[in-house]
Parts: structure tokens; C-alpha cells; sequence
């Protein structure tokens, strides 16, 4: 095989987080963004041994799993990569991903993911779950029209209508084309990265699922002036489900793609949300941390307070939340605790959590605000649980070694990146932690994430070991990987 040349085959497999592995006469081919079963050409842009990769440029024919259409610009946007599929099939396809890479990473400590596997557990929604939604300014071609909407993927100068996103909120579409619309009647230009001109960059929407609340957010250059009432009216006159109470306008001047608040104005309302998980009240501002899928976060949260009154004692003593956010994990899990710590450096989500715990009435929370290596030092109480939820990098080696230090008997890590655990799997198994809970929770249908949350034990624990999955459960599992 050569590079730069175009090539074809079947793509057999999945591998972790959206790789086909594609047999090309006996050779695998890594494919990015296919499906088992499919049939497609792609072009040669790796060619190294032991590793091969393709940048797909069609698919000749489509799996036997695609039962659906899809949304009009599935196949460009890149945002979703299941959608032809029913929802059950993604979950399989999800689930032996995961039992593949955890499987590898454990086998070489002699541990069988099978032994702490308790299965996967889908979205209560599969469609129009985001809470959240950052779309872009551009256009499609260039020196084309402008257009409000997702990256083409592979192309980042590239822009898309996104008319029918089917996992946004509906609310999210009328927003998007109403807006749209105003630009072009304003005449407004949009942001250049190349030459750094340009006025509208991207706008932000988030919406509470349990209270309705709607929170509008145009990112913008510094370049000129929105006419803020004219905006303001044109979003309040639109017939939505749910109802705005917020519209802000967020000044960008960064070059980079990534949105920075150099400064934020309230055009209208108030500069943030109310949502509600499992009972609790939240306040969400704009740019703070919070779940995207609502219903899911309500079942990834109940996984992680399960493991901890499952541990064997009646509350779960000191905990520390490492990586707390706007602290919805440390309040859902204070009733089970004496107390718990929450670290977080992003200062505007340290103060939405103790604004949340305030408003909930929970007393046994204090959050801190700063790098969990250095803030851990300033807490003088010891845990005996702690609780990680790092970015998607997972937790930095020096966190890591000060978190071990503690020596606590339970770890509960949850995954939002799940290389990121395997990564870690055996650092914590060097350190005498061993995995004896495993489950993962889809929060993201369509695309190619989920979660997954683990509860690591310090071997030679005073705590009896948690009971692993029955013996039937093991077995089926083998099956399905066998027959896989």
C-alpha cells in the first residue's frame, strides 16, 4: 500500500472512540467515522507498521445496520456518527468498544473486565437531548453567504446550516434560523480567523429541560455595534416551547476558535439558567460546566452515589469531588457523606456551586477554587472517598501522585473520556487499586462518546471488597464479545 493513494475495503470492527478497522486484503486500515459492515474507499494518509489510516472519501455501500436516514447533513457535519443506526445497535457497538479497550488495558494486570462489568445504560432520550449548543459563524464555500450552523468535518473553515439537527433541543432550531436571518438582514459580517476581521463569531444557547429556561448568547468581535433592541425583540417574538430569560452578548477578540469572554453585556434578563438533577436546583451560566444531557447527567450522578453507599458504610465519611464544576456531584452525593470538598478551578463555576448549595439548603459542602494539585494542600481534613471527574485529558501525573498519596480505600473516577481511565488503570493498580465496579452510561447518543465510572479499591482494604457482577451476567458478556 501507499500513501496518498485511494483504496477500498469492509469495515469490520470498532474500535474506541470512532476508528473502523477496514480489511483491505488481509490488511487493516483505520477509517475514522464508519460503521461495521460498511463498504468504503478512503485514501492512504498513514502508512507506518502496525498502523495505517484513511481519510474516508465515500461509502460504496451502506451496513446492514443502517435502518435510517438521518439528519440532511449527517454524513458532512461530523458532530454524530450513529445516525443511520438504530438507537439499540449504537449501544451494542458502544458496549464492545469499551469491553475491548477496558479488556486490554486490564489483561496485563491479570484482572478480566468481565469480573466488574455491569453493563451499559442508555439514554432515557436519544433525540433532542443537548442542553447546550455553540454554533459558528461562516460560510459554506468560499466568498459564499453566510451561514450559521457546524464545522464540515475535516474542513474548520468550512461552515454548514445545521436546519434539522435531530439531538439539539427544537427550541435550538428556531434560535439558530432566526438569527441567521437577522444577520443577513443586518448585513453583518462574519468573523475571519484568517483575516481577523469580521463581527459574528458564534452563538451559544443552553436551556434548562426540567424548567424551560432559555439562555442566548451572540459571541462577537469588538468590530462594530448590534443593534441590541432590534436583537432583543426579534428572539422574544419567536413562538418556543420553552421561554428566554436571558440574551447576552459576549465580546471575542481572541484569534483563537475557541470562545474567550473578554466581556459579557446582558441584553435582556438574566445572565443564567435554572436547570433540575434528581431533586436538586441548579444555576447555569453560560460558560460553567454542566451536564449536556440532562436526564442522562440524572443517571450517570445515581451510578456514582450508588458505589458509595454501596461501599458498606452507613455515610461515606470526608469526601473530596476533584474536578467539582458548578458542584452538581458533591450536593447529590452530600446526604450520604459527613462532608464533602469540591475543587474546581474555573472561579465563575466555584461560584455557581456554592450559590447551588445555598439554594438547595445543603450545609456539609465547601468548594474551593483552584488547580487541584496546588488546592489540595489547603484542605485540612483527610478523605475517605474520593471522587474524580477530570476534563476530557483526564487527571494530570502530579494530581494523580498527590491523590494516591492520600492512600484512601475507594476511588470513584468517572470517565468522560474513557482512554483516559484505561490510561490510568494501571497507575492506580501499581499504587494497590484495583477496579471492582465498572459501568457505563451513554450520555451522548449519536456520537461516539460516553461515560464511564469505575470504583477502585485499595487492595487489602479494612471495607469488604463490593460483590461483582453474577456469574451469568459474566458469562453473557463473553458471549456477546465471542460472537462480535
Amino acid at each position: 500500500m501507499k500513501k496518498g493513494q485511494e483504496y477500498s475495503g469492509k469495515v469490520r470492527q470498532l474500535a474506541f472512540p470512532n476508528k473502523g478497522i477496514a480489511d483491505v486484503d488481509g490488511i487493516d486500515v483505520v477509517v475514522k467515522n464508519t460503521i461495521p459492515g460498511q463498504e468504503v474507499s478512503f485514501i492512504l494518509n498513514k502508512n507506518k507498521p502496525g498502523l495505517k489510516e484513511g481519510r474516508l472519501t465515500r461509502i460504496l455501500k451502506r451496513s446492514e445496520l443502517e435502518c435510517m436516514a438521518g439528519c440532511s447533513v449527517h454524513d458532512r457535519c461530523g458532530g454524530c456518527i450513529y445516525q443511520t443506526i438504530g438507537y439499540e445497535d449504537e449501544l451494542k457497538l458502544k458496549e464492545q468498544m469499551i469491553l475491548s479497550m477496558m479488556d486490554k488495558a486490564l489483561k496485563g494486570l491479570g484482572i478480566s473486565v468481565y469480573d466488574i462489568y455491569e453493563g451499559i445504560t442508555g439514554s432515557p432520550v436519544s433525540e433532542g437531548y443537548r442542553n447546550k449548543m455553540e454554533f459558528s459563524f461562516g460560510n459554506e464555500v468560499k466568498d459564499g453567504p453566510l451561514t450559521l450552523g457546524m464545522h464540515v468535518s475535516g474542513h474548520y473553515m468550512d461552515v454548514i446550516d445545521t436546519q434539522d439537527c435531530n439531538i439539539v433541543d427544537p427550541d435550538f432550531l428556531k434560535i439558530r434560523q432566526k438569527v441567521e436571518e437577522f444577520a443577513k438582514e443586518q448585513g453583518l459580517p462574519f468573523y475571519n480567523r484568517l483575516s481577523n476581521t469580521g463581527y459574528l463569531r458564534n452563538l451559544l444557547i443552553r436551556k434548562g429541560r426540567e424548567t424551560g429556561e432559555i439562555l442566548v448568547d451572540l459571541v462577537t468581535s469588538s468590530e462594530c455595534c448590534l443593534r441590541d433592541d432590534l436583537f432583543v425583540e426579534v428572539l422574544r417574538d419567536l413562538d418556543l416551547e420553552g421561554s428566554i430569560t436571558g440574551i447576552l452578548n459576549t465580546i471575542n477578540d481572541s484569534v483563537s476558535d475557541a470562545v474567550k469572554d473578554d466581556d459579557t453585556r446582558v441584553l435582556y434578563g438574566r445572565d443564567h439558567i435554572y436547570d433540575v438533577v434528581l431533586g436538586y436546583r441548579f444555576g447555569i451560566s453560560v460558560f460553567s460546566f454542566f451536564q449536556t444531557n440532562t436526564l442522562g447527567a440524572g443517571l450517570l450522578y445515581s451510578k456514582v452515589r450508588e458505589y458509595i453507599t454501596g461501599i458498606g458504610k452507613q455515610n461515606g465519611g470526608i469526601v473530596y469531588d476533584l474536578y467539582s464544576g458548578t458542584g452538581t456531584i458533591a450536593q447529590i452525593v452530600s446526604d450520604a457523606a459527613d462532608r464533602v470538598y469540591g475543587i474546581e478551578i474555573v472561579p465563575e463555576a466555584v461560584e455557581a456551586a456554592r450559590k447551588n448549595a445555598e439554594y438547595n439548603g445543603i450545609r456539609n459542602v465547601s468548594f474551593l477554587c483552584g488547580d487541584v494539585f496546588k488546592t489540595l494542600d489547603e484542605v485540612e481534613e483527610k478523605p475517605e472517598i474520593i471522587i474524580l471527574d477530570p476534563p476530557r485529558d483526564g487527571v494530570s501525573p502530579k494530581a494523580l501522585a498527590k491523590i494516591l498519596a492520600y492512600g484512601v480505600d475507594n476511588i470513584i473516577y468517572i470517565a468522560c473520556k474513557p482512554t483516559s481511565l484505561a490510561r490510568d488503570l494501571p497507575v492506580f493498580y501499581k499504587e494497590g487499586y484495583i477496579p471492582a465496579r465498572m459501568s457505563v452510561i451513554d450520555m451522548f447518543p449519536r456520537t461516539a462518546n460516553m461515560e464511564v465510572v469505575s470504583l477502585l479499591q485499595k487492595t487489602g482494604s479494612t471495607r469488604e471488597r463490593t460483590i461483582a457482577p453474577d456469574a451469568d451476567m459474566e458469562d453473557c458478556h463473553r458471549e456477546k464479545t465471542e460472537r462480535s
